[in-house]
């Protein structure tokens, strides 16, 4: 069974302790890289990220994205959703189906 990982401001990833993941609670971009890094080395096959972080590591996001392990899911930050998750998904979505299903139409 594949371990869970939350990387992210302390404010934002601690009550995933609750819930039994393991929580590396960051303060810089660099810390975030190493922190999701070291998880993908360690097996761990799903890894949440806050938005907050990710907009600044792209290139690490990009190491992962066409790997089955780890999944690295964005979830929004102590600032709130900053869309960069939503879109990922609406990217992904697209790619498997031919057609953005999920925007809004203006009718």
């Amino acid at each position: 069974m594949y371990k869970i990982g939350v990387v992210g401001e302390k404010d934002a990833v601690i009550a995933f302790l609750s819930l039994g993941m393991t929580v590396k609670a960051v303060e810089t971009v660099n810390e975030a890289v190493q922190a999701v890094d070291g998880m993908a080395r360690e097996g761990y096959g799903l890894i949440f990220l806050t938005e907050t972080f990710a907009k600044d590591m792209e290139e690490t996001l990009l190491r992962y994205q066409n790997q089955m392990i780890p999944a690295v899911i964005l979830i929004p930050g102590t600032q709130g959703s900053l869309g960069i998750g939503l879109e990922k998904i609406r990217d992904n979505v697209e790619k498997a189906v031919g057609v953005d299903i999920l925007s809004k139409k203006e009718g």
